[in-house]
This record gives C-alpha cells, structure tokens and sequence, in this order.
C-alpha cells in the first residue's frame, strides 16, 4: 500500500497536479468557450446601456494609488517603431508621405500625410468594444447593426477620450523560464500566471491593466519577421480568461494579439479577444514593444508601475494607434 501511494506521488510530480500522463491540460472545446461567454459576462454589470465596460473599474480611488507608484521618475514607452517596411508579419505598411520639405525648396513648413490599417500584428494599437462581433451582437448587447460604413455608432474609441491611467503589471513569462522569448505556438496558462505572481511578489487586483511578455520582438530582431497564421504566435490558452476575470482587469495587453495561436481550440480562432472584448468588455492593447519594459522591470525588481494610454478621439473608430507609456 506505501508502494503503491509512493509510485502515485512520483507521478504526480512528475506530470503535474490535476494531470495525467498523455493527456493535453486545460483541453478546451469550442462549447466550452460559448459557455464561459455568459459565465464570465459583464453585460449589464454597469447598467444596459454601459459603453466603458471594464475601463469602469479604473475609478477616481484606483488612479490616486496608481499615481502613487511613481518614486523614480523613469518612463518607458511600450509602443513599437512603426513599420513602413511590408513583411511577413507586416502586410499593410505604416504609409508616411512628405507634403512639404525642405531639402531643394523654398517653403517654410515641413509638413506630411500619415496613415496605417493599424489592426493585425504589426501596429502597436488599442482595440475598442465594437471591434469584434459574436451571434450578431457586440459587448453588452448591442446589436452588429450598430457599425455601420460611416463608422461605430457604439463601443467606439472616443469612449476612452479621456485616456487610461492606472496600476499596469508586467507579466514576464520569458523571464520566469529563463529564456529570451517563447518559441511561436507556445500556451500560456493559469498556473503559469500564479507562478509569476510569486516571482514578482505581487496580485493583479481590479483596475489593473496586464501586459503579457513572450519576447515576440526580441526573437523578431534575432530571427526575423514571421507570418503568425503559417507559424503561429505565443499567447495566453483560452483557459487563462478565467483567471482574468477573478482578478477583475481593466484592460489587457500583450506584445502580440494576446491569443496563443494556434489556439488548440477545434473551430475557435482568437478565444481570448472573443471572451475579454465581447463578454467581458475588457479592451485590448495589441503589439506592444515591451522589451524596454522587460529589461526595466528586472533591473528595478518592480514589475508594477503607473500606466498612461492615449488613444486617438476617432467618433465610430473601431480602435486607436497609441503609444502607451509605463513609469516608475
């Protein structure tokens, strides 16, 4: 009988608590996700008409604490240089054309025309509530009749005019596995979030906005761009959103779309936008640079700082370019 519970002990730590040799964790089924869409759901939670969604959480009292966290004056800018260079992983171009110059003219301005189809996996850029439809609905309802040619008639950018202020927390999954970046494809799961946590001695809590690391762009820089639909992209599993959701977040944000691709969900692209946009009204920032933000926080030992985001006031725009910026 002691052999007996010895050998279940070593397989237990050897494969894992709550898992059994062969068998994938945290398998998930496209049912399983149409579940958690009224399970983790906020719709309503602000009253019927709410266009926020959980930008809510980030009050008056979470900015003050926020504001707090600012001691050495440092900051870090999370946003990518534009690309104007058409790649893999970049195929509408960040378009920059000079009107006026200098160089063999006689004007007096300098001035130029910009423009970018900043949505994919290139552009860092925030995503707004209308910028997914699920059954014919939007976040808390609305219905898909509501985006229209001329723009959003709901859930637009403009809604977050008024800028994002608010406790960011870094999660540095390289960093905990000693790597420089996770190889495209690799999950994310809750008990890696738990372990981080641990590392960084610290708890999401309501009103953060959390940021996840893989070092997409430090292995961009070492091996070049990559097409994320023949490769894939590192990303949090769709089992992650839970735990998003008991921590209450405002926002997420990632240095790539945020979704493990592929997703290992059968019929399921891009579960984690479907979940945090449409049930659970949490914006998405998308391709952020967050190398600088890595190597800061590991040289401070501080993996929580005072975000700042200013989207573009866009009336019916589905999403903004943005720089987001961290201090310390």
């Amino acid at each position: 009988m002691v052999r007996i519970l010895s050998l279940a002990l070593l397989m237990v730590a050897i494969v894992g608590p709550g898992r059994s040799s062969g068998q994938e964790p945290h398998k998930m089924t496209k049912a399983d996700v149409e579940r958690q869409i009224v399970e983790l759901s906020n719709w309503g939670r602000w009253g019927k008409d709410d266009q926020l969604g959980a930008l809510n959480l980030i009050t008056p009292e979470k900015r003050v604490q926020a504001a707090q966290l600012v001691k050495r004056g440092i900051s870090v800018s999370l946003a990518r240089d534009v690309e104007k260079e058409k790649a893999a992983d970049n195929p509408s171009p960040f378009k920059h054309d000079m009107l006026n110059f200098g160089r063999g003219t006689q004007g007096v301005w300098a001035t130029d025309n910009v423009s970018v189809d900043y949505h994919g996996f290139a552009h860092t850029h925030m995503d707004s509530l209308c910028h997914l439809f699920h059954n014919g609905k939007l976040y808390n309802g609305f219905s898909r009749d509501k985006v229209g040619p001329q723009g959003a008639e709901v859930l637009a950018i403009r809604n977050v005019k008024q800028g994002i202020f608010t406790r960011g927390i870094l999660i540095d999954i390289p960093k905990l596995r000693g790597v420089r970046y996770l190889e495209p494809g690799t999950p994310i799961y809750p008990e890696d979030l738990d372990e981080f946590e641990k590392f960084a001695k610290l708890k999401v809590s309501s009103g953060d906005v959390v940021f996840i690391c893989t070092g997409r762009w430090a292995r961009r820089d070492m091996v070049g761009p990559w097409s994320v639909d023949k490769e894939g992209a590192a990303g949090l599993h769709a089992s992650c959103v839970k735990w998003l959701k008991d921590r209450d977040i405002a926002m997420l944000g990632s240095d790539g779309a945020s979704d493990v691709v592929p997703t290992r969900i059968e019929g399921m692209d891009f579960p984690v936008h479907l979940l945090t946009l449409h049930a659970m009204g949490v914006h998405i920032f998308d391709n952020c640079d967050l190398t600088s933000l890595s190597q800061t926080a590991d040289k401070l030992k501080q993996w929580e700082f005072l975000l700042t985001a200013s989207p573009l006031a866009i009336p019916g725009g589905t999403g903004s370019p943005l720089n987001p910026i961290a201090t310390y």
